[in-house]
């Protein structure tokens, strides 16, 4: 789409603290509009509806329209933050496995500022299939460079949390 209406739909977005959750659907409302906007089939439709659902408290109809966005094409930036946002509605919805399953690829990925939320994303799911040591060696790993002393030691024990031990 043009940068016109994605600067729309950014102002939309940074009016939603104005909606209180019994407002919600006016929110959902406004996004919907800059949807119908779009071409039939363009993935940023399904993903911006799925965020609009999320933000506003309804994983389990965010997490079709992710997929949704994604089987249509959305790559890219938006394409990590889709899968990123739906691993972590699959979570809520009890399905804290197939976020895994999403999530675990992009470690791998390209490097971007989305890094830290993926393995923080990653850890909830992994934590809610009781894997918490390797959750916690993803979140100690992401906030290590953070850290203004103790990077490597940190590092280190991240690490140590999964490698199997002497």
């Amino acid at each position: 789409m043009n940068d016109d209406w994605e600067k729309r739909v950014d102002a939309a977005w940074a009016t939603f603290d104005e909606y209180p959750e019994e407002r919600a659907a006016e929110f959902r409302a406004v996004i919907d509009a800059l949807v119908a906007e779009l071409p039939d089939g363009s993935p940023l439709g399904p993903f911006e509806r799925a965020c609009a659902w999320d933000s506003t408290g309804h994983s389990d109809k965010a997490a079709a329209l992710y997929r949704e966005a994604l089987a249509n094409g959305l790559s890219g930036y938006k394409g990590r933050r889709a899968k990123i946002q739906l691993s972590s509605s699959l979570r809520n919805i009890g399905q804290a496995e197939e976020g895994v399953k999403l999530l675990t690829p992009e470690l791998d990925g390209p490097s971007d500022e989305l890094d830290d939320a993926v393995r923080a994303t990653l850890a909830l799911c992994l934590s809610s299939l009781g894997r918490d040591r390797e959750g916690l060696s993803l979140v100690l790993g992401a906030l290590a460079p953070h850290l203004p002393r103790y990077q490597r030691s940190m590092a280190n024990y991240a690490r140590a949390l999964v490698e199997p031990a002497d």
